[in-house]
């Protein structure tokens, strides 16, 4: 092996590179490579997965960066750099390089900033678009020298390199000349690289047209400087050793750098955060406290039964680590109680947990429902508690900047998920990049069956229409195979309905972060991701049904004066019955689809068991049983 690829952008440069993480790892391996550089611009959205990925397949992970460095000369303009993680503290310092980007300056890192985050990394410079390189472009040698003399003081002794590359494009001669001699005048080393934005020369025309619907242009917008060759793919190192043989040590140092990158992920770890206890006692005292406090108030003639579940709970919550996580949940539970927030009375596992329902988290009784606390916690099988929270949906931002506040807002933060390409919109934004008038894109987008989830290949197996255009013409050909390349990528970020993490360290400690909204960040890493690094998941789930109840309420306030306590209605009443059995449900939470309605009404419900088994079984599996359910409630069979 003669070469390493050090700068290569995945799809997670959003709408700037077609090559998805997987496929970028399996292509390197299957040409050899055994290692691989990842260095997105500004953002570190696929750090772990392609660090579980290379894993997988045997291949050596450089976890890196492209940053936009901001110019000493004019702070105005913003430069890339090609920054490597050599060892834990560099990548540490890449965390926090992304996270200033992504919430400080979006212009730019300033290089003193930069200096400050420099320890453990290797930075190159990124090619033609660089500081030196531009320079060196436009004939101002003298700076381009003092620009890379400065860059190279920034970083380590010999951390620094200039990158030589061969895209076949006419400037990359002439600088790459200016290149080397700067190396001779300073002694500052090469370093081999191609850009790499898609996988192999035939995907140049999808990443076309991935800029043009990234950039709301047409294809044939001849005004705009093509930034394609052909030649931004993954190379085999035999291909780049042929193209840049004169420089047998710069492509030496590729293997130099990849060898000195050793940088390990610790996953599966605990980063559980604290709760904070009042002085000379611990999270498990004050736990136990609040339990029995709370036990008192909720069971007034206990018996042994009761007292030994909780003892019995108690002691495994401990065991597991989990006082702390009990703790945050009943504090914000308490301030939403004490600030008139209205809150679900617990669903999912949760709901077998007695110390949820002595804390006031649940308001359902495990002992008196027959749940069982070992679907929520269960000391055979170590996962982290998952207790989800309903809010309604208009007041759930306000409990999320409670947390914030009472934890620190570099220790709180929402989920990032990634919208895709899916079928239709990928069709769609080629059709328009491709030319196509809105009308023409109507017509093709109905071309697609209204399923939802299908892809591009099943629509064509389904949908005559749409395979009648594709044989039409060569061009609507072209069309529809962009589209499939296209098909899937990320194309923008927003925030997960319900997720939010806390962490006992700050936050760019351990993830990259970016800008939220309302003063609460955003984690760079999605939700699989961050269960991978240990951080705590919870989830504020915002319900319009609560909302609508908050509603009704005020109004029965309102108008009569009387303040009814939604939690002390009875379960028994008739008219209620009679009503979920006419199916007349509209607004009520898990009963207002048409299968459930229909259910209800042969089931005629007449007790909250009733209500309970026709939520279970509306689900794919259990479903088959419904109508035997029906005859044994009706008698017609027997039980």
């Amino acid at each position: 092996m003669s070469f390493i690829h050090l700068h290569v952008y995945s799809a997670y440069s959003l709408l700037t590179s077609t090559a998805t993480i997987r496929q970028l790892v399996g292509e390197a391996k299957s040409r050899g490579f055994e290692a691989l550089a990842l260095t997105d611009r500004n953002v570190m959205y696929g750090a772990v997965e392609f660090y579980k990925e290379c894993l997988k397949q045997s291949v050596k992970p450089i976890l890196g960066l492209t940053a936009d460095v901001l110019s000493e000369h004019n702070q105005k303009e913003a430069y890339p750099l090609v920054l490597l993680a050599e060892n834990q503290t560099g990548f540490e310092n890449l965390l926090k390089i992304t996270s200033v980007l992504m919430t400080q300056s979006e212009e730019g890192i300033p290089t003193k900033w930069l200096k400050a985050y420099s320890e453990g990394l290797f930075a190159l410079s990124p090619g033609l678009n660089g500081e030196i390189e531009q320079c060196l472009a436009n004939d101002s040698y003298d700076k381009a020298k003092e620009i890379a003399l400065r860059y190279d003081g920034l970083f380590e002794k010999h951390h620094f390199y200039l990158s030589l590359q061969d895209h076949s494009i006419a400037a990359e001669k002439k600088v790459n000349e200016g290149l080397l001699r700067i190396s001779e005048e300073t002694g500052i080393e090469l370093a081999a690289a191609n850009e790499v934005f898609y996988l192999s020369k035939e995907d140049a025309f999808a990443h076309e047209c991935l800029l043009a619907i990234k950039n709301g242009e047409k294809l044939q917008d001849e005004t705009r400087v093509r930034l394609q060759s052909g030649e931004y793919y993954l190379k085999t190192a035999k291909e780049m050793t042929d193209q840049l043989s004169s420089y047998p040590e710069a492509l030496e140092n590729t293997l130099k750098i990849a060898k000195r990158c050793n940088v390990m992920l610790e996953l599966n770890q605990q980063n559980l955060p604290k709760y904070p206890v009042e002085e000379n006692k611990t999270a498990d005292q004050m736990l136990e406290e609040l339990c029995w406090k709370g036990f008192s108030e909720r069971y007034e003639s206990a018996e042994e039964e009761h007292r030994n579940r909780l003892l019995y709970e108690l002691k495994i919550i401990k065991k597991m680590k989990f006082s702390d996580y009990f703790l945050i949940v009943w504090d914000f539970m308490k301030y939403s109680r004490e600030n008139d927030i209205l809150t679900g009375p617990g669903r999912g596992s949760a709901a077998g947990s007695m110390v949820s329902y002595v804390l006031y988290i649940t308001d359902v009784d495990p002992i008196e429902h027959h749940l069982l606390f070992e679907r929520f916690l269960n000391p055979e099988r170590i996962t982290m508690p998952d207790i989800d929270i309903d809010f309604p949906d208009h007041l759930r931002d306000k409990v999320i900047k409670y947390v914030a506040n009472k934890y620190g807002e570099l220790h709180v933060a929402q989920i990032i998920t990634f919208g895709t390409l899916a079928a239709k919109a990928a069709l769609r934004d080629v059709g328009r990049a491709f030319g196509l008038n809105p009308k023409e894109l109507d017509s093709l987008s109905r071309k697609i069956p209204g399923k939802l989830g299908i892809s591009l290949s099943d629509a064509l197996k389904e949908s005559e229409a749409l395979r009648m255009f594709v044989k039409e013409s060569s061009y609507n050909q072209k069309l529809f195979d962009t589209a499939l390349k296209l098909e899937g990528l990320p194309r923008h970020t927003s925030t997960h309905a319900a997720g939010v993490v806390i962490s006992e360290k700050s936050l760019v400690q351990v993830i990259p972060i970016q800008k939220g909204h309302d003063h609460v960040y955003l984690t760079q890493y999605s939700m699989e991701h961050l269960e991978n690094v240990g951080l705590l998941k919870m989830d504020f789930l915002g319900l319009r049904n609560l909302s609508l109840i908050e509603n009704i309420l005020a109004s029965i306030h309102r108008k009569s004066g009387k303040k009814l306590n939604i939690k002390a209605i009875p379960l028994d009443d008739e008219a209620t019955y009679q009503l979920l059995s006419r199916g007349d449900t509209t607004g009520i939470f898990q009963l207002e689809a048409d299968q459930v309605r229909k259910v209800l009404t042969k089931l005629r419900p007449t007790c909250f068991e009733d209500i309970v088994a026709v939520n279970a079984l509306n689900r794919p599996g259990p479903m088959e049983n419904i109508p035997l359910y029906i005859e044994r409630k009706h008698g017609i069979s027997k039980v």
